[in-house]
């Protein structure tokens, strides 16, 4: 019998794995004991440390849900989420930026020059945009699902006042890539902190705020999917996102315009009666390497 010790545990897990385990997944599962012994040896993890640890597991399990997934959150409050990211990323296209845990799946159409603000109140926003690939050329008929917050700070699947697809919908570019919406101005807001993610937060001495933004998913056939978000260059937490999700390249700018130049043919035609916020963001997809 082999005796197992501090020092060689290490080595007896990875003996485990045979000749028929897939390469991909033995040098994963390696890599993941070797850096978790070494972290636990090297904090001297307590007994009553790992209990805490697996507790926040088991509580994250416990509140998770298709509306929320706690096990996102820590990934993205912890950086994991935008580290793969950023390490994924192709440089000549728009960057990637987290998910989150509340998208909404099959969100309804939305007409190019729809609008999603509806009754709520707050400024409007006119989003103008088009999704080219890397050399600049138009992607007709993009697919782009566009989610946000209400202006309250809460998402659709968060809020049991908001319908679930209100601020959600899936938009398809025109035949020059060319896609455009209204909506109301989004807002700064906290990620869910009643949970385990707030009890790390809170342990930390960290704030839950997120800097406002949108979010896109754009996909076309024979391109790799972005899934990305856009922020405001005036939002107060822009150098301080809880999740990292802020780029460079996804920084953006509201011009104000007045009423009198809202465009004819949009949803909102005819009824903005106050200046309103306007941005254009391009969204640049790169060729999907696995077609």
């Amino acid at each position: 019998m082999r005796d197992v010790t501090v020092d060689n545990i290490t080595d007896v897990f990875t003996g485990y794995f045979g000749k028929d385990t897939d390469p991909r997944t033995r040098e994963i599962m390696i890599s993941l004991a070797q850096h978790l012994h070494d972290f636990t040896r090297e904090v001297n993890l307590t007994h009553d440390e790992w209990r805490k640890g697996l507790s926040m597991l088991e509580h994250a399990g416990r509140i998770t849900t298709p509306e929320r997934n706690e096990f996102v959150l820590f990934s993205d409050v912890l950086g994991l989420s935008s580290l793969v990211d950023m390490m994924h990323s192709k440089p000549d296209a728009t960057s990637s930026s987290v998910l989150g845990p509340f998208h909404v799946s099959n969100p309804p159409p939305l007409a190019i020059g729809g609008d999603m603000k509806r009754d709520f109140e707050g400024p409007v926003l006119l989003v103008e945009g088009q999704v080219r690939d890397t050399d600049g050329n138009a992607i007709p008929g993009a697919q782009i699902d566009i989610w946000q917050t209400a202006p309250n700070g809460m998402y659709s699947s968060q809020d049991p006042d908001q319908d679930i697809h209100s601020f959600h919908g899936l938009m398809t570019a025109d035949d020059n890539g060319e896609f455009c919406f209204t909506t109301v101005r989004p807002v700064s807001y906290t990620v869910p902190s009643d949970g385990p993610v707030g009890e790390l937060l809170e342990a930390a001495g960290r704030h839950p705020w997120r800097p406002s933004h949108l979010h896109y998913i754009a996909t076309a056939p024979g391109f790799r999917s972005l899934v990305t978000e856009v922020f405001p260059d005036d939002d107060p937490y822009l150098d301080e996102d809880t999740v990292f999700g802020v780029r460079k390249d996804l920084v953006m700018t509201y011009h104000t315009r007045p009423a009198n130049e809202f465009p004819d043919g949009l949803a909102l035609s005819g009824s903005v009666n106050e200046p309103f916020l306007y941005v254009k963001f391009d969204l640049i997809l790169s060729i999907d390497d696995d077609t």
